[in-house]
This record gives C-alpha cells, structure tokens and sequence, in this order.
C-alpha cells in the first residue's frame, strides 16, 4: 500500500514537472500575441489572444466608477506606450440608453489621423482602431497602391439613437448610442487618391478592381478585431461606409 502510494505521489511529481516544462517552452518560443497571459501590445500582428485582451478593457453595464477609472487608465497606459496621443474625454449622458463611459479622445502620435478627427469613443474601440490601422489598413495600402494612408474619412463614433435611426421602442440600441462604433467612409491615400466605400466597393470606381480588393482587405482585417463588421454586402443603409463596432455579439458581413 505504502509503495502504491509513493507511486502514486512520483507520478503526480513527474506530470507537473512535464507541465512546467511544457509551459516553458510555450512562454518562450510560442507569438506573443497568442498567449493571453502576455500583455497587449499594440505593435504585434494579430494573435489568437488579441481579442480576448481588449475585451479585458470593457466595462460591465454596472460599472462601479472606480472601475470604470481603473479600466480606462490601463487602456489609455496601452495606447500610449505604442507612442498615440490619447486623452480623457467628457463621459456622455443623454439619458437612457445613450450613455459614453471610459471616454476618450485620439488627438495624435503614430496613428493614422481620422477625418473628421476629435472623435469620442470608448478606450477599447480606440485600441481596436489602431491595432486595425498598424496590421490591417496600413500594410493593405502599401501592397496594393504602394502608398500609405494619410486619413480615414469617417461619418463619426457617437450618435444617441437606435439601430439604423428606428424610433421603434422595440428596435436595438445602436453601438453609436456608445460610442462604441467607427463608421469609415474612405481613406485618401499620401499620394492624393481617394479609396471610397461608395464608390469603390463593386470595383467601378476610379480606382478599380484595386480599390474594391483593398476595401475587401480592410473588412477582412477587421473581422478580426472588431466584434460587428458591416460592409455594402450587407445592406443598403451600409452602402456608403464600413461599420467597425466593439459589441458583445459578432457579426462580419
């Protein structure tokens, strides 16, 4: 019994140490940004844990304030170690549904500005915005125009109203309602060419079959940071801009 037991003991002994091992090899050798025990960092490509890490920046419905504080200064401490110029914005509350907490507002540093810029959003939309400039937008660009981005045309982040503007009490409070969504309506390149959702998405634009394969990157990028990515594909109140949002649910169309 006694040898049973010291058996036993020897075998647990041996499967922890295999997983110490194992978990070593894998915090030394396995992407950064696949491990979610690794902080985020903003100039990695997107990884298997890079959701998950944004996500840990949300805030709950019921927020406490000091929650909503802490949460907002870890996220604003990211966006500033990767060298943006971020502030702390009014918190907005237009009753109801139509509340912003964790506000902030990108005013500069190593991002592609927004047009128009001065935006209010959630911090962890920000985040999302610029991990999607770096590893999605930018790259895009130089491959397929062979130059980069000089701003985003935008039709904003903060609107206070329901779901494609229904007044339906029925109808789902929209992202905007959050300011928990960027609406990208085009981007005007640094050598004067303008990429429009508009009129470049079916590939008849002035840009051609390029701008339509450049559009398509950019919501297939986003698909992979944003939790709602709405595109023309998917209906006609999205024919003139990309919907990129950081919502519970998902949804890439």
């Amino acid at each position: 019994m006694k040898r049973d037991l010291a058996d036993f003991w020897n075998l647990v002994w041996e499967v922890a140490l295999c997983v110490c091992a194992a978990f070593a090899l894998l915090n030394a050798f396995a992407p950064h940004q696949d491990l979610p025990w690794k902080p985020l960092d903003l100039n990695r490509p997107i990884g298997q844990a890079t959701a998950a890490k944004v996500a840990d920046f949300e805030l709950p419905p019921a927020a406490a304030a000091e929650q909503v504080e802490a949460a907002t200064d870890a996220c604003i401490q990211v966006l500033r170690e990767a060298g943006v110029t971020v502030e702390r914005a009014p918190d907005v509350d237009d009753g109801g549904f139509c509340q912003v907490r964790g506000a902030v507002r990108i005013t500069g540093g190593d991002i592609t500005p927004l047009s128009p810029g001065g935006l209010t959003m959630q911090c962890p939309l920000a985040v999302r915005y610029v991990i999607w400039d770096r590893q999605v937008l930018q790259p895009a660009a130089r491959e397929v125009f062979g130059s980069e981005v000089a701003q985003v045309q935008n039709f904003g982040t903060y609107s206070c109203r329901r779901i494609y503007g229904q007044t339906d009490e029925s109808a789902r409070p929209s992202e905007h309602a959050r300011a928990n969504a960027l609406d990208v309506s085009g981007v005007r390149l640094k050598d004067g060419r303008v990429v429009s959702v508009l009129g470049d998405w079916t590939g008849e634009g002035a840009t051609g079959t390029d701008g339509s394969r450049f559009l398509r990157r950019l919501r297939d990028g986003a698909c992979r940071v944003f939790a709602t990515v709405l595109t023309p594909d998917y209906n006609e109140a999205h024919r003139d801009h990309l919907h990129l949002d950081g919502a519970s649910r998902g949804l890439c169309a």
